[in-house]
């Protein structure tokens, strides 16, 4: 068996995202003791940004006549599209950053289009869990409610176009621990980690036994 686990943090020491993931991993790798973890993190790691104009400028381009950057854009595409193709499971840790989601979360998904293909469901069937972590809250009667770009842009990646079994499991307001003006929220804040904490290790249990 093997598992995908990307995350996307660029702060991985006081990551909320990769620790509720965490959770979620460790229900997978308790009942597949012997099962691979392929690991990408993009925060630790960026991809280079100008990877996915030289390969999808490549996709113009007779293979013969690609620049070496080119060539190297299209077989790190290929590469990154393969691990998610590979995974019998997945896992992907994926704050909201200024509304919507990360320039290297973007590159990342732009390659994997570019490698794959743009209809490809490179993820089709896959059990796959994602958590997400926003630091206010965007939810009915918010302040912000809408304001978040990312969540429904991952659902349509991820499921609609990669075709994903997928499960989510989202966090809200993980600031109001530490910042000032926070404060009357920090008690909604509690009661919304414990539930995704909740949730994240059920959907650990069913990733396992999908």
């Amino acid at each position: 068996m093997n598992l995908f686990r990307l995350d996307a943090s660029i702060l991985p020491g006081t990551s909320s995202s990769a620790r509720i993931a965490d959770l979620a991993e460790a229900e997978w790798t308790a009942a597949h003791p012997g099962g691979a973890v392929v690991r990408r993190h993009l925060g630790t790691d960026p991809l280079p940004a100008q990877a996915w104009v030289d390969a999808t400028v490549a996709g113009f381009t007779a293979e013969d006549e690609r620049t070496e950057g080119q060539a190297d854009a299209v077989a790190l595409a290929a590469v990154l599209a393969e691990e998610l193709q590979a995974a019998d499971a997945a896992i992907l840790a994926v704050p909201l950053y200024n509304y919507g989601v990360s320039q290297h979360f973007k590159t990342w998904a732009d390659l994997v289009i570019a490698g794959a293909g743009p209809t490809t469901p490179v993820l089709k069937g896959t059990p796959t869990v994602l958590v997400t972590t926003l630091g206010g809250g965007y939810g009915p009667g918010a302040p912000r409610e809408g304001w978040d770009h990312s969540t429904p842009y991952l659902e349509r990646v991820l499921g609609d176009i990669w075709g994903a079994d997928l499960t989510v499991v989202k966090r809200e307001l993980t600031l109001a621990a530490t910042t000032p003006g926070m404060e009357s929220l920090r008690e909604i804040a509690e009661e919304q980690h414990v539930r995704a904490q909740s949730a994240a290790r059920e959907a650990g249990r069913a990733l396992a036994g999908a």
